[in-house]
This record gives C-alpha cells, structure tokens and sequence, in this order.
C-alpha cells in the first residue's frame, strides 16, 4: 500500500498513502484503502498506549467518505478522543494533498494483558 508513518504516539500518529497503486476502477482511491491507513494509524496508537505486556484489537469501527482523492497521497491524522485502561478511542481524519477532508474513520479498541 505504500504507508509511510511520519509520527506516531498514542495520543498523535500521522501517515500517508499514494493514491496510485490504491484506485478502485473509477480512478478513485478505494474505500478500503481510507479504512486501511485509518485502522493502521488507531491500532498502532492504541498498542502504544497499552504499554508492554498488553495489546489492543479494534472492536468497531466506522468511516464516512466525504470526497474521494484521485492523485498524489492521502494523509491520515489520528488524535485519541479517549484513553482508557481497557478501551481507547480514536479519530482520524484523511484529507488530500489540497488537505480536504475526504474520509472520517472512529475506531475503538480494547486492551488485553499478553498471555
């Protein structure tokens, strides 16, 4: 897919996709391809945030597609809306090189100790 993670902590991760590579028939970036980028960026932050010995798996997740990116990257930024002992929240927002919002995803994951 090309992910390039540029920051990355449990409360702040930012990450981009190429569009090429990505496109569904019409030439559009592919729906999925906005959910992968996001679940990538609110898992990722939401490991860290579980701390060594623990990890996380998303249990919902919903995205909105509000525009649809045709060239360059897309960048998804992910700010953690909650921060909990056993579940954590997250949202990203993915927008285009013009920095349009063209997809809101909302993941939630829950924390499990390591067996």
């Amino acid at each position: 897919m090309g992910m390039e993670f540029t920051e990355l902590s449990a409360e702040h991760s930012v990450a981009s996709i190429p569009v090429e590579g990505n496109r569904q028939p019409a030439g559009l970036l592919h729906g999925g391809a906005y959910v992968v980028l996001a679940e990538s960026l609110g898992s990722m932050a939401a490991n860290i945030h579980a701390g060594p010995g623990r990890y996380a798996v998303g249990i919902e997740l919903s995205a909105s597609h509000t525009r649809s990116a045709t060239s360059g990257r897309v960048t998804g930024t992910c700010t953690a809306i909650h921060l909990g002992g056993t579940l954590t929240t997250h949202e990203i927002v993915l927008t285009d090189d013009e920095g349009r919002r063209c997809s809101t995803v909302r993941i939630t994951n829950i924390i499990r100790d390591a067996r």
